[in-house]
């Protein structure tokens, strides 16, 4: 009797694992940089690479950290919300050119418009590590003292843009 309970008990733990693990939002990645000092990085610009960006230059303002590349299918996909975003001019958005080729990423802003104030190359993707990114796109909300403060894996969505970014950049400026 012992030897049938036993395969049947594992069955249904291993079944309420699987239900549990089906009702994930594979787009809730919780980032242990929340509330804490952006990672550093001295990065050279994509459209002049002669030049250097760190977050110390973005001290006193709220900015987005949006992580790209040209070869992203999903970053194509939120492309043109980030265009609408910076038309706006509410927040300065910064790029992190992720693991690409920087013909094909200069050659894909100049295609599909350019909704970055600055763009930085992150080729062999240490930056990309040292911010936790698991893929592409992801995009991170910085506070005035340079504190990440929210955290956006997977296309930014118009409703994304309206419901939380929004709302939490215009709170952060307040601040």
């Amino acid at each position: 009797m012992l030897k049938y309970i036993l395969p049947l008990l594992l069955f249904i733990i291993m079944a309420v694992f699987l239900a549990i693990g089906l009702n994930l939002n594979p787009h809730d990645i919780p980032s242990p940089l929340l509330n804490k000092p952006a990672p550093v990085f001295f990065a050279p610009k994509l459209q002049t690479p002669q030049e250097k960006l760190s977050p110390d230059d973005l001290k006193g303002q709220v900015w987005l950290f949006n992580v790209w590349a040209s070869w992203c299918v999903s970053c194509r996909e939120e492309h043109p919300v980030l265009n609408q975003l910076a038309q706006q001019k509410t927040v300065t958005i910064i790029g992190l050119n992720y693991k690409d080729d920087p013909a094909a990423a200069n050659n894909w802003l100049d295609t599909l418009g350019n909704p970055y104030n600055i763009s930085i190359m992150d080729q062999d993707g240490r930056i990309g590590i040292d911010w936790g990114v698991y893929g592409v796109p992801e995009t991170f909300v910085i506070d005035k003292q340079g504190r990440v403060r929210y955290k956006h894996t997977g296309p930014v969505t118009v409703a994304d843009v309206q419901q939380t970014f929004l709302p939490l950049i215009a709170q952060l400026q307040g601040e």
